[in-house]
């Protein structure tokens, strides 16, 4: 699988859950290794990949981290979209 590819079926993933549940790193290479057959290191690297370039982004609250899609206002206001 193409790494563009790859990245777009974490989107897709992160989309189902977004507003309805935390994931954590681990869950969302998890759920797409499983998902697509893809090795976990294959997709936690496109899972990085995304989140250095502001498509996706670690959140924290509660004590722990989880990994989700950015709002609006916060690309916004790291100058990724106008």
């Amino acid at each position: 699988m193409e790494r563009d590819e790859l990245k777009d079926k974490i989107f897709a993933f992160m989309e189902k859950y977004k507003g309805k549940k935390k994931l954590k790193e681990k869950d969302v290479i998890k759920g797409i290794a499983e998902e697509t057959g893809v090795p976990a290191d294959e997709a936690k690297k496109a899972l990085r990949e995304m989140i250095d370039v502001g498509r996706l982004m670690y959140s924290y609250g509660g004590g722990s981290s989880s990994v989700e899609i950015p709002s609006e206002e916060y690309l916004r206001e790291k100058g990724l979209i106008k």
